[in-house]
């Protein structure tokens, strides 16, 4: 799928679309619950939901979830998605450098309207990729 323009008036490609992820990505925009990990040279930790949710407004397609297991240990939860063709893309994959593993994924649905949790972080993240971008589509289910 093409998005829209970006903020020059050429279409992006997905290294585009990876390189303004990293360049969004802050410690304003981790979730706190990873906060104590997030490093600007590992900036995805934290930011698989949300990351999740913008790529599902500009793709469509499912939202998976796994529980992540640092040494045995239940260590949260990590999100990705699954786009209409059924590619799994997963563009904070490279947060874990620890040992974690994956359960097998489950697909969730995306909460309808404002999210219960997190909607500042992923209105301020939608809102630098703006700048590096273009226009993005309408947030899904608000």
């Amino acid at each position: 799928m093409r998005g829209d323009p970006g903020a020059t008036g050429q279409p992006w490609s997905l290294l585009d679309l990876d390189r303004a992820f990293r360049t969004c990505w802050a410690a304003d925009t981790c979730s706190p619950d990873d906060l104590p990990d997030w490093r600007p040279d590992n900036p995805s930790v934290g930011h698989c939901d949300i990351t999740t949710l913008v790529v599902n407004d500009l793709f469509g397609g499912d939202l998976l979830a796994a529980d992540v297991s640092r040494a045995g240990a239940p260590h949260g939860y990590h999100w990705w998605n699954r786009l209409p063709s059924g590619v799994e893309l997963d563009l904070t994959l490279e947060q874990f450098r620890a040992g974690e593993t994956l359960s097998p994924p489950r697909t969730v649905t995306r909460p309808p309207g404002r999210l219960p949790r997190r909607h500042p972080e992923y209105e301020l993240l939608r809102t630098r990729l703006t700048r590096h971008l273009g226009p993005l589509p309408s947030a899904g289910g608000v």
